[in-house]
């Protein structure tokens, strides 16, 4: 099973490896971590990714919502949820198949930031189903780096709202 928790905790140095803590203690790998401050400085938003046991996730969420800097723990799901991931992938590209990576990046809407002798770097932000379509249609080019800003996930307000009327 794979989730999505978003986690809400006071603002401090070292929150962010005792929360992480709690997984690496039951030997789950986070799939992906994202950290950032809210429209508070005081307040941190982590969203993280994990896949495991259905019951021992449940049990770690648990447990997370008794951590002191924890003001708030929310398990999100893909279809009631917003997702987006930052994807910067730096591609060798001859000057003569340059125009290949150009068209195809404006297609999906991606953007070239960077044009250097040998390589183009681009930037993408989507859902992980549009970035995995992206990866694919530039797989014909070699990768010289990549970096993933890993899952940032919020609910659907209007999904919640919907849920809201219906009962």
């Amino acid at each position: 099973m794979r989730k999505i928790i978003s986690i809400l905790v006071r603002n401090h140095p070292g929150v962010l490896s005792h929360v992480a803590g709690l997984f690496t203690r039951r030997a789950y790998n986070i799939e992906s971590i994202a950290a950032g401050e809210t429209d508070d400085p005081a307040v941190t938003r982590i969203t993280i990714v994990v896949s495991g046991d259905e019951a021992i996730l449940e049990q770690v969420t648990k447990q997370l919502r008794k951590l002191i800097d924890v003001i708030k723990v929310q398990d999100l799901s893909y279809s009631t949820s917003i997702t987006r991931e930052l994807v910067l992938l730096t591609l060798f590209a001859p000057a003569d198949r340059r125009q290949e990576i150009i068209h195809t990046t404006n297609i999906f809407g991606a953007q070239v930031v960077d044009i250097a002798e040998k390589t183009v770097t681009v930037e993408f932000v989507g859902n992980p189903r549009q970035i995995n379509t992206v990866m694919k249609a530039l797989a014909g080019f070699k990768v010289k780096e990549i970096a993933r800003t890993g899952l940032v996930a919020l609910p659907m307000e209007s999904q919640l709202e919907l849920h809201r009327n219906v009962l």
